[in-house]
């Protein structure tokens, strides 16, 4: 079914694309600098080619097989739906390529952004900002796009059943959750890899070249200095990718579900365009919101956080208008609460960002008293930044415990009963929360710009005003980061919640497809599964608390999050140790490296930090792939529920530990450079130095990537889903 309206969809999507264009070929036009500026951003270009041509290679290999079994599934035991190959491939290039023209449009920023600071300090902001909204429009732009292109497709092909034409809406919104693997799968190995890449590089730049040989973080002496600047913009925007994707198929599957027993094709439409039409109206208030970022000079972080505010604050409160006119012109049932739900996806984004923006800013008193532990050296300052990460859990944990029962309410009519519309109000208020995600990410992306243009400067030689200005738009580009962590984290909560949800749905299709029209109940009652509810499926696998497999698989789940993280710290151990050795190797080796008369070999540093990526992102991402199958295949549809169920409460919480502590050990080292307790040199900045090292991966590569191993394992399971009901040893 396909009306007029749906149109506008493709629309917005095509335009946040040639918005995209439009803010690239802006950048390009201005300069890069001195020549030697130009020289260091084609060093950077060059690394990050490098190990861009490298990873994919290998995730190519991944995805080649993954496809194999996908086919053998759906062609050889018929457990498959025959879309999924197609599907799959679709998602992970559609992702892949996110992330090239990001990370392309990144590295020809950084350089222009420290020769914009040199005329002003809003000119700076504007060029790295701006820079930044390419890449938030080229996610939202090519994540709507695909959807809407594969809406249209399986629109086209799928034929409708005379007896229920509702189940052709079912089978097209479950077989498009399947292209979110691909996004899924794409974007794990991206920000594994690119953390993994980033923080070997850093942690080396840091602990020999600060640390021991007492020069600046980017002094072009240190031969790490290049591959740490590759690595700031690697896998860049890819949780919130999948999760935009993600949050709008999941919710589209479970519109699907809501009125399916209805018999009536056109609320069940409508319940299904109603996410991609506020994602595609929030990619025009996005770009409104872009046009409205700009500063004053002398701005101290406060007002510079402002700015930025003052943009993505426009954009929610237009889409919170807008939503409630989408649902009443849609003529969806209870469209005043439903819209209630979308403004509460909105309100728990915003928390969730003010309380990271709280407890990871320099500018508030908890990394303030971060720093000041450092007065007593690296433990206290290690011990302090464990407190405070695992202080800052509470606020967004039960801002999304509110979020998720307000949404429910206001969309189930105040009925818990209702479990179905209550599911679906969810699923909207995750669509609510990254509707604006075309400027959201745009301030995430704009934080490993500034830090580059920061770089960049330092290793020119560029005047004390020049490195002021990026030091300050540094400064904010960590908070904004972290902010971006945060929220990125909250929307994988709600996300990974609405695709649980959908796995169930996911089930009742893979019965279908097995010839099983009825569930029989242990008591004698039987329904067809046309017509069972989410409940009926409960029952029917009784996924309660005191099934041991339910149980079972709570604790692989909780498990996973914390393997998964140990696998991640481990493999930045590893890669960090080599390039330790490195750097000590070339200022050993090299004579002149410190007195500035010979230059590094930052070459053979981006190779050790691009090797070691490849090589340590493998374990953890394939493991997040097979969890899921043999849990499914030993365990049966409980123990995936539990898998499901341990694996988003755990990751959730660790994530938002993770990233506040990483967030906050950095900023408290900035704190302490920016002159406080002895400023850069002194044992209070050694101290912090030490913190933020530690720091590096919990916020750059763990913390991250909990929140695309959250929805990973859902979107592996449902893609497995008709495997696992097909057959299970203990199911």
């Amino acid at each position: 079914m396909i009306t007029n309206i749906f149109w506008f969809i493709p629309v917005a999507s095509v335009l946040a694309l040639l918005f995209a264009w439009y803010f690239f070929k802006q950048m390009m036009k201005e300069s890069e600098g001195t020549p030697l500026m130009a020289k260091i951003a084609a060093h950077v270009r060059t690394g990050a080619m490098s190990y861009l041509k490298q990873q994919y290679k290998i995730v190519l290999l991944v995805f080649l097989a993954l496809v194999i079994l996908f086919a053998i599934m759906a062609f050889g035991f018929g457990v498959q739906n025959k879309w999924v190959p197609v599907a799959f491939l679709t998602g992970g290039f559609f992702s892949g390529l996110a992330g090239f023209l990001g990370m392309k449009t990144a590295t020809y920023a950084s350089a222009r952004t420290a020769h914009a600071a040199s005329h002003s300090l809003n000119k700076g902001l504007q060029v790295a900002f701006r820079s930044g909204a390419v890449m938030g429009l080229v996610v939202v732009g090519l994540g709507l796009f695909d959807i809407s292109l594969w809406y249209l497709l399986l629109n086209w092909l799928i034929p409708a059943e005379a007896a229920d034409p509702t189940h052709k809406l079912a089978i097209i919104t479950t077989t498009m959750l399947t292209f979110g693997m691909g996004a899924s799968t794409q974007a794990l190995f991206a920000r594994v890899g690119g953390g993994i890449y980033t923080k070997a590089a850093d942690v080396g730049a840091d602990l020999v070249g600060k640390v021991e040989a007492g020069i600046p973080e980017d002094d072009p002496r240190n031969p790490a200095t290049i591959a740490d600047n590759v690595g700031d913009v690697a896998g860049m925007g890819a949780d919130l990718y999948e999760s935009y994707c993600g949050s709008i198929l999941a919710t589209a599957a479970l519109g699907a579900a809501a009125f399916t027993a209805s018999g009536n094709v056109e609320l069940q439409y409508k319940a299904i365009v109603a996410p991609m039409l506020i994602a595609a109206v929030g990619i025009i208030l996005s770009i409104i919101g872009i046009f409205a970022v700009r500063t004053k000079e002398d701005a101290n972080i406060k007002q510079l956080l402002k700015a930025l505010a003052t943009g993505t604050n426009l954009s929610s409160v237009l889409i919170a208008i807008s939503t409630f006119a989408i649902l009443y012109l849609l003529g969806i049932q209870n469209w005043a609460w439903l819209g209630c739900s979308v403004i509460v996806g909105l309100l728990v984004g915003i928390v969730i960002g003010q309380a990271t923006e709280y407890y990871t800013s320099q500018s508030y008193k908890p990394t303030q008293r971060v720093s000041a532990s450092g007065q007593t050296g690296p433990a206290t300052v290690i011990i302090s930044g464990l407190g405070l990460g695992m202080l800052s859990t509470a606020i967004p944990v039960l801002s999304v415990v509110v979020g998720i029962i307000a949404s429910f309410l206001f969309a189930s009519g105040f009925d818990f009963a209702n479990t179905t519309m209550g599911l679906y109000g969810i699923g909207i208020a995750a669509v609510g929360m990254l509707s604006t995600l075309g400027i959201t990410l745009a301030t995430d992306a704009y934080g490993p710009i500034a830090d580059n243009a920061g770089g960049n400067a330092e290793m020119a030689g560029l005047g004390k005003e020049v490195r002021k200005r990026t030091d300050a738009l540094d400064s904010l580009g960590n908070t904004t980061a972290a902010t971006g962590k945060g929220f990125a984290i909250g929307s994988a909560a709600l996300t990974g919640l609405a695709l649980l949800a959908s796995y169930i749905e996911e089930i009742k299709i893979g019965l279908l497809r097995l010839g099983q029209t009825t569930l029989e109940f242990v008591d004698g009652r039987s329904i067809e599964i046309a017509q069972a509810t989410f409940s009926d499926f409960m029952t029917y696998y009784d996924i309660t608390l005191m099934n041991p497999k339910v149980l079972v698989g709570i604790f692989l789940g909780s498990m996973m999050a914390f393997v998964f993280c140990g696998l991640t710290m481990n493999a930045v151990g590893r890669a960090a140790g080599h390039m330790v050795e490195e750097v000590r190797r070339q200022f050993r080796e090299i004579k002149g490296i410190l007195t500035g008369e010979s230059e590094p070999d930052y070459a053979r540093c981006v190779e050790i930090s691009t090797k070691g990526a490849q090589k340590e992102m493998i374990v953890p991402s394939i493991l997040a792939i097979v969890a899921p199958i043999l849990t499914g295949l030993i365990f049966g549809v409980t123990g995936v529920v539990g898998l499901l169920i341990g694996g988003l409460s755990t990751g959730f919480v660790l994530a938002v530990f993770m990233a506040n502590a990483g967030g906050a050990w950095d900023n408290a080292k900035k704190y302490v450079e920016e002159g406080n307790f002895g400023g850069k040199g002194s044992d209070v900045h050694k101290a912090t130095v030490v913190g933020d090292t530690v720091g590096d991966p919990f916020k750059d590569t763990s913390g991250p990537s909990l929140n695309i191993l959250i929805k990973l394992m859902s979107m592996v399971s449902i893609v497995m889903a008709g495997l696992t009901v097909a057959w299970s040893l203990f199911g």
